[in-house]
């Protein structure tokens, strides 16, 4: 439906100006069997264009669910009318900007789109997979989720760029629990906030080996339940992939936005620990941690070819060997950055969340890479710790740097051997501090592409699709919260 805007735009955008066209398409569908009852299937569409308008050093946005011609003359009529209230007040100069000039289509990678199978089938297979979470009466609350969403997206700007997208994104998930002799604990697949999330169809499924999922979750929510708690203390963790997800978002991906760093999120998701003069030397980390911004892996949940302001995206490491390299900043908040230091370099990641909401800076897929340990390597290593699994709960400051974080699953590690699991297991640090004590990454076989479509930002708020992949990772001298 989004074909004819370019015409439109041609008669109605303003010849005296730069501006952009960005429209959305958006169609997401909700599945749920829970208890065993399938509910309602909630379908829904979203559609409409945000327009920009640069002329005079102001700069303004208009959105509209309005795609005639009459709605998109409007938009462009408000935004030109909100970058002359503002020229000459901003706190950058719009015309410097870099031409979004780029052309191009990118179609994220799906073989068998969601919407494609009957909706009997999907149906069928979702009360299977519940009905295996449900073993015996152990189990008191137990649900299999699936959301599927479709995006079209076109850019168009008066420097002759145009950019089109497409994406399918998947996301199963699992949870079930358990209530033995008063303790009750809850397992699901990748945590409350559907860790397992990639870009495919009904193929993301069989990556998350979803049939089996419902009988391991019902299993180890049983497990936690009649398991000691964790006990507390100093000692290692070792983190896997769906834990290091959380542990990736907030206390590297947040505070390296560098519009987090230059105060624009203070009223509301509060700043960083970082500043400007820390990249180049920083010691984010220790030597063995390597963090990319990659949007080119194909089944990644936040991978694309260009970003919301239309700049070309590519792969680039913004920690290496341990050192803070770049932030994660598109060309608006460089543009500023770049008056205290010139030599910066950031990263086509400028999102937003729909149609109705300006781009802002925005962590895509950000990644740990590989290191060489294998599992047992990293448990034989540990004299005594917790291998800690799937987030529950987090806290951290409005700097992004204290931090305490819960899991639903823990084992601990005693004299380099797996040992007895045990049940509401956390653990404190600083992120800096805590980075610092990385002493074992796992290898590629350790590896797991994951992801969140709730990471919140902004004012008006925005809710993104976010995309983590990490191996597990083991860390020394951890503050270790018992139950």
């Amino acid at each position: 439906m989004l074909d004819h805007l370019e015409t439109l735009a041609a008669r109605v955008a303003p010849g005296d100006a730069r501006w952009s066209l960005r429209a959305v398409d958006e169609i997401s569908e909700t599945l749920a069997v829970r208890q065993d009852v399938a509910e309602a299937p909630q379908r829904s569409r979203d559609a409409g264009v945000m327009v920009s308008v640069t002329r005079n050093g102001g700069l303004g946005h208009a959105a509209s669910a309005d795609l005639s011609e009459a709605g998109l003359a409007d938009a462009f009529a408000r935004a030109a009318g909100m970058a002359d209230a503002v020229a000459g007040r901003m706190v950058f100069v719009p015309e410097d900007l870099p031409a979004a000039d780029a052309r191009g289509r990118y179609d994220g990678a799906v073989s068998r789109p969601v919407r494609g199978a009957p909706l009997r089938e999907r149906l069928d297979a979702l009360r299977a997979v519940c009905a295996s979470a449900h073993p015996d009466d152990r189990i008191v609350a137990w649900e299999a989720t699936l959301m599927a969403v479709e995006v079209s997206q076109l850019l168009l700007t008066s420097e002759g760029g145009r950019t089109e997208q497409h994406w399918h994104v998947t996301m199963p998930h699992v949870q079930a629990s358990a209530h033995v002799d008063g303790v009750t604990q809850t397992r699901s697949s990748a945590g409350q906030y559907n860790g397992f999330c990639q870009q495919g169809g009904l193929e993301v499924l069989e990556r998350a080996r979803f049939a089996a999922e419902g009988a391991r979750v019902a299993a180890e929510a049983i497990e936690l339940a009649l398991a000691p708690p964790c006990p507390g203390g100093t000692m290692d963790v070792l983190l896997m992939p769906d834990q290091m997800m959380l542990q990736i978002h907030e206390s590297i991906g947040h505070p390296i936005e560098l519009d987090r760093i230059l105060g624009d999120e203070r009223n509301f998701a509060g700043t960083s620990f970082v500043t400007l003069d820390m990249f180049g030397h920083y010691a984010y980390g220790s030597e063995l941690l390597d963090v990319s911004y990659d949007p080119t892996r194909a089944e990644q949940l936040a991978s694309f070819a260009f970003d919301d302001e239309g700049q070309p995206a590519q792969r680039t490491l913004l920690i290496e060997r341990g050192i803070l390299k770049r932030p994660l900043g598109g060309a608006v908040s460089l543009s500023r950055a770049r008056r205290l230091r010139p030599d910066l370099q950031g990263v086509a990641t400028t999102r937003s969340a729909s149609w109705n909401r300006a781009p802002i800076d925005r962590m895509s897929n950000l990644n740990i890479e590989p290191g060489r340990s294998t599992l047992d390597e990293m448990i034989a290593g540990i004299e005594l710790g917790v291998m800690m699994r799937t987030n529950v709960s987090w806290s951290i400051d409005d700097s992004r740097n204290k931090f305490q974080f819960g899991c639903e699953w823990g084992r601990m590690i005693r004299g380099g051997r797996l040992a007895e699991v045990v049940r509401d297991p956390g653990y404190r640090g600083v992120s800096a501090t805590f980075w610092r004590s990385l002493k074992a990454v796992g290898d590629p076989s350790t590896y797991e592409v994951m992801g969140t479509p709730y990471c919140g930002k902004g004012e008006p708020s925005q809710v993104i699709r976010v995309g983590h992949a990490s191996p597990a990772c083991a860390f020394e001298g951890v503050a270790v919260v018992g139950a």
